[in-house]
C-alpha cells in the first residue's frame, strides 16, 4: 500500500476549510500540507476535533454562521480559495429532527456562501451528498441523474447546492460541488482518520467493534432487493476524497461557472461484502446482530465518477475495499491504543 501523495505542480495554496476539524475537512488539511500549501481551519468543534488537525495550520473556533468571524478570518488571513465542509451528516437524525438540518446545512451555507462572495473568495468548493439522488433507479448513478431525495439531510444539501450556484454566477466566484459517495478509510500513514464519537458509518462501526469498543456490529435491513439483502454503497477512500478538492482548487473553472462531480469510485459492496472485508483482515468473523432497516435508507448507491476523472484528472490510489479496511482499522487501533 503506497500512502505517498500526487504532487501537483502548482503555486502556493492558503485554503479556508469551515468544518476543517472534522474527520473528512482535516483529512484534506493534511493533504494540502504534504502538497506545500497552507490550510486554515475554522471549526466551532461540535463534532470535530481539535487534535485532528495539523499542528501547524492555524485554527479559530468559530461557528460557520458567525458571519463577523468569518469575515476577519479570511481578511486577515488573506483568504481567496474556500471548502465548505461543516454540516450535520445523520440521516436517521434528520428524519427526526429535520430542523435541525435545515438549519444547520442550508441556512448556515447561506451566509458562508454569501460571506465567501461579498469578501473575494475566488475558488469555492462545497462538500454535498449521494444522498441528493435519494433512490435513484440507476445502476450506476451520473451527474445528470435526477435528484430526488428520500430524507431531509439529502433535500438539506441539495438546497444548498441551489444556493450556491446562483450566488456564485452573480458574486462570480468559481464553485466546485462534490457528491460525496460513503467516506471511509484513513491516512495510510495513521497520521489521521474518523474520531466521530457515536459514529454511524458502516466502517467506523465496524473497526470499533473489531478494536473491542463496541460488542457487535448492527446490520441495518437484510431485506433489501439486493443480492444478499442487505444495502450497497460505493466506499471512497479519504485520502483519494482529499485529493480530489485539491485537483479542484489546482485546476479552477471559469468566473461564475459551478462544476459539479460525484466523488466515489463505481463499485458497490453490500454490508455483508463489508464485514467479509473485515473477517479477512481479522482472521475470524465480526460479530453482527440484523436489525430493521433505518428511516430514510435507501437500497444502492454506487456512481459514476467518470466525469471527475475527465475533467480534472483524477486518479485513484486506494480504490479497494480491503485497503479501506485495513487503514480504518490500524487508525481505529491507534486511537484504542491512546498513541
Amino acid at each position: 500500500m503506497n500512502g505517498a501523495f500526487r504532487i501537483v505542480d502548482t503555486e502556493h495554496m492558503k485554503v479556508l476549510l469551515i468544518g476543517g476539524a472534522g474527520y473528512i475537512g482535516s483529512s484534506i488539511a493534511y493533504h494540502l500540507v504534504d502538497m506545500g500549501h497552507e490550510p486554515v481551519i475554522l471549526d466551532n468543534l461540535s463534532t470535530g476535533s481539535r487534535e485532528a488537525v495539523p499542528p501547524a495550520a492555524p485554527f479559530i473556533e468559530a461557528d460557520c454562521g458567525d458571519q463577523a468571524a468569518l469575515e476577519r478570518t479570511i481578511r486577515e488571513h488573506k483568504i481567496t480559495a474556500a471548502v465548505q465542509l461543516a454540516a450535520a451528516i445523520r440521516v436517521d437524525e434528520s428524519v427526526t429532527d429535520p430542523a435541525k438540518y435545515y438549519f444547520n446545512n442550508t441556512v448556515k451555507s447561506l451566509s458562508v456562501f454569501t460571506t465567501c462572495a461579498k469578501m473575494g473568495v475566488t475558488d469555492f468548493v462545497f462538500s454535498s451528498t449521494a444522498a441528493v439522488y435519494g433512490e435513484a433507479s440507476a445502476g450506476l448513478i451520473t451527474e445528470t441523474v435526477p435528484t430526488q431525495p428520500a430524507n431531509p439531510y439529502g433535500h438539506s444539501k441539495l438546497a444548498s447546492e441551489f444556493m450556491l450556484r446562483d450566488i456564485a454566477r452573480v458574486g462570480g466566484m468559481r464553485a466546485t460541488i462534490f457528491r460525496y459517495f460513503n467516506v471511509a478509510g484513513a491516512d495510510p500513514r495513521l497520521r489521521n482518520g474518523q474520531r466521530t464519537k457515536l459514529a454511524t458509518h458502516l466502517v467506523k462501526v465496524a473497526s470499533e467493534v473489531a478494536a473491542g469498543i463496541r460488542p457487535h456490529l448492527d446490520v441495518y435491513g437484510t431485506d433489501y432487493p439486493t443480492a444478499d439483502g442487505t444495502a450497497i454503497r460505493d466506499y471512497i477512500h479519504i485520502t483519494d476524497l482529499a485529493d480530489a478538492h485539491v485537483l479542484a482548487l489546482t485546476k479552477p473553472g471559469t468566473p461564475g461557472q459551478t462544476r459539479l462531480y460525484n466523488c466515489g469510485y463505481g463499485t458497490g459492496h453490500s454490508v455483508r461484502e463489508v464485514v467479509a472485508a473485515f473477517d479477512k483482515v481479522l482472521n475470524h468473523a465480526l460479530p453482527t446482530q440484523n436489525k430493521p432497516r433505518r428511516a430514510g435508507d435507501v437500497a444502492s448507491l454506487v456512481c459514476d465518477s467518470r466525469k471527475l476523472k475527465t475533467e480534472l484528472g483524477w486518479t485513484p490510489r486506494h480504490a479497494s475495499i480491503d485497503t479501506i479496511v485495513e487503514t480504518a482499522l490500524n487508525w481505529e487501533r491507534k486511537l484504542t491504543a491512546g498513541s
